[in-house]
């Protein structure tokens, strides 16, 4: 069976929805996963254990919160969080960020939360 072999517009899959902090996949490969989010506001404190998380700002500004630390990154800039490393995610204004993480990574890393927690796996 041969696959489908597409490209990808990035302000065309950002353009199909509009809530904040719910990841939706737009590609996979090699056991991770390449995901949209739009962010406003001020995330969760959390951690991820095994997962380590790369944040590209496409559009925006966006924070990365750490206890001894605040990076800021604007479009086209991009940051690794280790894995095991406390975190939270800020934006004054909407963002839209490219994130790439291993497959079926909690959003919310150790934490549920009943407004944070985004479903697995939402495909756009």
């Amino acid at each position: 069976m041969t696959r489908k072999i597409e490209k990808v517009g990035l302000d065309e899959k950002f353009s199909r929805f509009n809530e904040h902090w719910r990841p939706k996949t737009v590609a996979r490969l090699n056991g991770q996963e390449m995901k949209l989010v739009k962010v406003k506001g001020t995330f969760p404190w959390h951690t991820h254990e095994v997962e380590d998380e790369m944040f590209l700002v496409w559009r925006g500004v966006f924070r990365v919160e750490f206890h001894d630390a605040v990076i800021e990154l604007r479009e086209g800039e991009m940051l690794v969080v280790p894995h095991g490393v406390e975190h939270r995610t800020a934006a004054d204004e909407e963002a839209e960020v490219v994130i790439f993480e291993p497959a079926a990574t909690r959003n919310t890393g150790n934490v549920v939360d009943a407004v944070f927690t985004a479903p697995d796996q939402v495909q756009i």
